[in-house]
């Protein structure tokens, strides 16, 4: 015997395919989390059972292929950009990066005395969500994913914006689109 639910009607629901996927991927966020420096604890923190990120769906992977999102949680030196940018074209499409902490969205208080610190991640890979502090609270890695949760509920099918930042990129930087295949050049 078929139940129905309290009013009456039965269990169809219409969608568009842009929304049902939407939801999919905001719901079930795979990080591949890698701690360069001290935002690292704070990202461990943020997976603890105080804040419970698994919750929002949010739960960590090792493997980039794997992985969806990119937390970036640290000091970004030019001799770990290269592996940097490898663990991202090794990311499945869609894929996200969270730039986690003060090193890595500008450098930090190292990149202005240093000659190793990349001026922000985002030289190297395109960012979707900057998360602000030295080191950022647990709350707020929580308020950049779900910053990122209303990214993706905007998305369409249609375009990967992945490919579309890279492509403008290269585009600005005079580079031919036709050299898609080589990595871009890291600029200080």
């Amino acid at each position: 015997m078929i139940t129905l639910d309290k009013t009456g009607e039965g269990g169809v629901v219409i969608t568009k395919l842009d929304d049902l996927l939407n939801w999919a991927r905001l719901t079930s966020l795979f990080p591949m989390g890698f701690g360069l420096a001290c935002c690292a604890i704070e990202m461990m923190g943020a997976y603890s059972s105080g804040y419970d990120m698994d919750r929002f769906g949010i739960i960590p992977r090792a493997s980039p292929r794997q992985s969806d999102v990119m937390i970036v949680a640290g000091t970004v030196t030019f001799k770990m950009a290269d592996r940097i940018r490898r663990l991202y074209e090794q990311m499945p499409e869609p894929r996200y990066v969270v730039s986690m902490g003060s090193c890595s969205n500008c450098g930090g208080p190292y990149w202005e005395h240093g000659y190793h610190v990349v001026k922000g991640v985002d030289r190297i890979i395109p960012v979707d969500v900057y998360v602000p502090g030295c080191p950022p609270r647990p709350e707020a890695l929580i308020g950049g994913f779900l910053k990122l949760q209303e990214i993706i509920r905007k998305e369409t099918i249609r375009a990967p914006r992945a490919v579309q930042q890279i492509m403008a990129k290269r585009a600005q930087q005079g580079q031919p689109v036709a050299d898609a295949d080589k990595a871009p050049e890291i600029h200080s």
